[in-house]
């Protein structure tokens, strides 16, 4: 029976893939009356093929048919989908496969710069914890007045609001590594401002 499935399995394969040509010819054929029409038969046709072929990459469904609604947006764009030479699945799976690659990446950068902040939030914090701790000395108060608006702006969300990397980003609409190199020069430079007092407060 297993033999006979495989068997079965692959002559279906077969028989679509010699099937594909003309699907494509009458795709063509069409589009020189109809483009609307044409396009309409080719997302029927090969939807649920590159949404297969998306999520086998991407392993999300939801990101699949983003990227899937994504490579139909660029076949309308396409000004060669119809001519006469132009393969049509072969661009299809291409695009599509590039697309999923490029989320990959994306997510794997993601990941690693989140890493990376989840690494470093607690050296960054201190020794400054202890100090915005001490909302009261008047040393502090009088060295984050001397601070610019934007050192002020990412060390009252960090410390005073207590956020994280991802939630400032978010707040601030800035890229995560621009918040991680931002709050790093205001602490150093808030530090400087402090001078002596920073010593005796984070070691009191």
């Amino acid at each position: 029976m297993s033999a006979l499935f495989t068997s079965s399995s692959r002559t279906d394969r077969r028989d679509e893939a010699s099937r594909i040509p003309t699907i494509e010819v009458s795709i063509k054929q069409l589009a020189r009356k109809d483009r609307a029409a044409a396009m309409e038969l080719l997302v029927r046709t090969w939807d649920a093929r590159l949404r297969a072929h998306a999520w086998g990459i991407l392993k999300d469904g939801a990101e699949a048919h983003d990227v899937v609604q994504e490579v139909f947006m660029r076949a309308m764009r396409e000004p060669r989908m119809y001519a006469e030479e132009f393969r049509i699945q072969a661009w299809l799976y291409r695009v599509t496969r590039n697309l999923c690659f490029n989320l990959v990446r994306d997510r794997r950068r993601r990941e690693t710069i989140l890493s990376a902040a989840t690494r470093s939030e607690g050296y960054l914090a201190d020794p400054l914890e202890r100090v915005f701790e001490e909302q009261r000395q008047d040393e502090v108060l009088a060295a984050f007045e001397r601070l610019t608006k934007d050192h002020r702006t990412i060390l009252e969300l960090r410390y005073y609001q207590d956020l994280s990397y991802a939630e400032i980003a978010d707040k601030l609409s800035l890229k995560l590594g621009t918040v991680m190199s931002r709050l790093s020069r205001a602490r150093d430079r808030l530090l400087e401002v402090l001078g002596d007092a920073a010593g005796r407060l984070t070691s009191s």
